[in-house]
């Protein structure tokens, strides 16, 4: 199939439905809202992650390594989170689907932040805290992503629900990266003991926007993003998964991507303590850098419905080898602010490809757990690219050296893409 051609089938096996752009929209709309909500919610993301961060950094006093290493355990759900997504494909609590998913879990989560607020926040209880929290979100995230990525595949639709996603992702990160350090900053002057209280709290709050979505979210979302599972027992499924080709060059692809020694953690500490920025300019940086990704976003919406897959993923894969170059040159926490510009405009195009080729690559009635192994793999290379920039960072070589590390795994995915099946690349949006 030519880039100029319209797709008929989005994933072969798949029948696809189009829909009037008005529908598209409506569904795009409705399916990220839970989206949006759990990138709020969750604790190790920067709206919660940040104050932690720095409640670890300035009043436990922990040091780049601790701190990363406290960010790779309490993100430990998220690296068997594809069970959440199998979980969602396989079994409908009540009978009530993906409703239900996020009514139970999104009250389960809501009550483990609420004990996690009053609860004294050593750092035994804050990782086990964010453990148990992360545990059940990454349930009420399989139902969400399951939902996304059925409806995407039925409407032929993957390019636009891929942007969707993203910006029900991105936007979240635009938001808590500066609310998150203003917040940071907000609860230096209370007492230790109840320092991070509004910050659960404000979790718990979201939780309750899940579980009323899932109550009375509209029916046309849970209709179209149903999914029968196989008939077949749930070892054979997971089998028929792992022999599914196309999904191991996204996945690793995504593996790549996320591996950023120089983007967590080191970033976080080389703006505190060498360049001088405040918990508000840290999170502002990241706000700046997150906002990039929109417009980006909003282009490739436009390219998917004109241009087949496999050159937006090329274009996406160079544009995100030097897209953390410019922060070789920064001295001030100004010059940090206008290095985020760039970092974002140039990692847009790539994010959203990477997901549209994840969703492509989905097998049939096994969405939600595809979809959840690529979050997954953006959690085990994030933290553990946090580890070894942390390393690097304090014991070899400073920042550069995790930035340079960075820009060598990036280059890498223009090795992995020749390996993605022509078939699940070749029509763009129909």
């Amino acid at each position: 199939m030519t880039a100029g051609a319209s797709v008929v089938e989005e994933v072969p096996g798949v029948p696809a439905t189009p829909l009037p752009a008005g529908e598209r929209s409506r569904l795009m709309f409705w399916v990220a809202v839970p989206v949006f909500v759990i990138n709020l919610a969750a604790p190790y993301l920067q709206l919660i992650a940040l104050p932690i961060t720095f409640f670890l950094k300035n009043r436990l006093h922990l040091d780049p390594t601790q701190v990363a290493l406290f960010a790779f355990l309490a993100a430990s759900p998220t690296y068997v989170g594809f069970l959440g997504g199998f979980i969602r494909d396989r079994w409908s609590p009540f009978g009530g689907g993906d409703r239900a998913h996020l009514i139970v879990f999104g009250l389960g989560t809501l009550a483990a932040f609420v004990a996690l607020a009053f609860a004294p926040p050593t750092y035994g209880v804050l990782l086990a805290g964010a453990i148990l929290v992360g545990a059940l979100l990454q349930l009420v995230s399989g139902a969400a992503a399951g939902l996304a990525t059925a409806i995407g595949q039925r409407h032929a639709m993957t390019g636009q629900m891929s942007t969707a996603m993203n910006t029900a992702i991105i936007v979240p990160a635009v938001l808590a990266g500066w609310l998150g350090g203003v917040l940071a900053e907000s609860i230096e002057g209370l007492p230790a003991g109840r320092a991070l209280r509004p910050v659960f709290l404000i979790g718990a709050g979201l939780m309750v926007l899940i579980a009323l979505f899932g109550a009375f979210g509209p029916r046309r979302v849970y209709e179209d993003g149903a999914t029968e599972p196989e008939a077949i027992s749930p070892g054979r499924d997971f089998v028929r998964l792992l022999k599914h080709w196309p999904i191991y060059p996204a996945l690793l692809i995504q593996l790549l991507w996320q591996f950023a020694p120089g983007a967590g953690i080191a970033l976080q500490f080389h703006l505190a303590n060498d360049v001088h920025a405040t918990d508000t300019q840290v999170g502002l940086f990241y706000t700046i850098f997150y906002g990039g990704f929109v417009p980006m976003y909003g282009v490739y919406a436009l390219l998917a419905q004109r241009i087949a897959l496999r050159p937006l993923v090329w274009i996406g894969g160079v544009m995100a080898v030097p897209q953390m170059a410019s922060l070789l040159f920064i001295h001030s926490p100004a010059g940090a602010l206008w290095a985020a510009v760039p970092m974002g405009l140039l990692g847009g195009i790539g994010q959203a490809a990477f997901t549209d080729l994840t969703i492509r690559s989905a097998p049939k009635g096994l969405e939600g757990t595809m979809m959840m192994l690529f979050l997954t793999m953006f959690w085990i290379a994030q933290r553990g690219g946090d580890l070894w920039g942390a390393e690097l960072y304090q014991h070899h070589g400073g920042f550069n050296a995790a930035l340079w590390a960075t820009i060598a795994v990036y280059a890498a995915i223009l090795l992995v893409i020749p390996a993605v099946p022509k078939r699940i690349t070749a029509g763009h949006d129909a």
